[in-house]
């Protein structure tokens, strides 16, 4: 990434994925569909349903990855909140969601203390933990 990542920016489009393989999937689906209404045949809605296996396909992969990355991103950020936490906050990291560990992760160790508070005492969910976030620790290597 060539400018510096901050909340403005830091979502991530994979090119390939959301802006070739779904669309095609997408429009492949509507456009069988279509031929089935317009030329009913068992051909017809056949390649229907291998069009929509196709694009449930594609979503459960990318789905699969976020999955994966959401518990590495977990592992991650427990390891480093053991290392930077005081003991009172270290003995409510078992507290966070999933969707914390993701916003915290962008927090800098000099805050991270500080996020985690907010997190825990106010239920902010991962989007309000990273717009409070005041010195972005960027994540260059998601999915």
């Amino acid at each position: 990434m060539s400018e510096q990542q901050s909340y403005a920016n830091h979502r991530r489009f994979d090119p390939l994925m959301h802006f070739i393989v779904l669309p095609v999937l997408l429009i492949s689906w509507f456009t069988s569909v279509w031929h089935v209404i317009k030329y009913p045949s068992l051909h017809a809605a056949w390649a229907m349903v291998l069009c929509l296996i196709l694009l449930l396909l594609a979503l459960v992969t990318r789905g699969s990855a976020l999955k994966v990355q959401d518990r590495l991103i977990r592992l991650e950020e427990t390891l480093r909140m053991q290392r930077l936490l005081s003991g009172d906050l270290q003995g409510r990291i078992a507290e966070l969601t999933p969707k914390q560990f993701v916003g915290l992760r962008f927090a800098a160790d000099a805050e991270l203390a500080d996020r985690v508070r907010e997190a825990l005492d106010q239920k902010l969910d991962g989007e309000a933990i990273k717009k409070r976030i005041q010195t972005w620790r960027p994540d260059n290597f998601r999915v």
